[in-house]
């Protein structure tokens, strides 16, 4: 991944991240966990993230028709994360591949915002990666989720700084109080314990086009 050379997509979402800087964990916090996103920014939700602190525009998720129709279908049967663009994440360790998941990119401040947070399950070969400009401190937050997840932070060459395995909130909780702080750029979320069953550690690498 550290060979993988920047799309002409990646150098503009680059230029606007420079303003923004927010995601979400299934919601994210803001970097630096002041206020935060929805899983994926400073203090953000696993599933969404927390609130953005940033005033300036981002871009609205992309919703061409092929875009949509791909995102929408689960391998032509679960509807799953509609407006997202999908990539295929492999997590390899040594250059073994442990799994792989077809993951939505939540890769602008209001897909961050919303995460995980509106999906009611995610299929075992699903998942959600946030993508930020840049490495930082963040926290993800379980607000508003209905199941339980792995959240897991990767550096700028895809390399795994950190795991969580986040359990969904109780029967009376919303998850406000579920916080998984990090050090990445990338944030992958996929199902509960999906890690321990693949046997991925910190210092895996995760492996991926955007």
């Amino acid at each position: 991944m550290s060979e993988r050379r920047p799309s002409s997509r990646r150098r503009y979402l680059r230029g606007v991240g420079t303003a923004l800087g927010i995601g979400l964990a299934g919601c994210s916090a803001e970097p630096g966990g002041t206020t935060g996103e929805t899983p994926g920014t400073d203090e953000g939700t696993a599933g969404t993230t927390a609130e953005p602190t940033a005033t300036a525009d981002e871009p609205t998720a992309r919703t061409d028709s092929s875009t949509a129709e791909q995102a929408t279908t689960d391998r032509g049967s679960t509807p799953v994360h509609a407006g997202y663009e999908t990539t295929e994440v492999r997590v390899t360790s040594e250059g073994e591949t442990l799994g792989s998941v077809t993951a939505a990119i939540a890769d602008t401040q209001e897909l961050r915002y919303r995460g995980l947070s509106d999906t009611e399950s995610l299929p075992e070969d699903r998942g959600m990666l946030f993508v930020y400009e840049s490495v930082d401190e963040r926290t993800f937050v379980m607000r508003r989720m209905d199941f339980g997840i792995d959240i897991v932070y990767a550096d700028a060459d895809g390399t795994i700084t950190r795991i969580h395995h986040a359990p969904e909130p109780g029967p009376n909780e919303d998850g406000e109080d579920q916080r998984y702080p990090g050090r990445g750029q990338y944030v992958l979320e996929i199902n509960y314990e999906w890690t321990t069953d693949h046997g991925v550690e910190e210092g895996d690498v995760l492996e991926f086009e955007l």
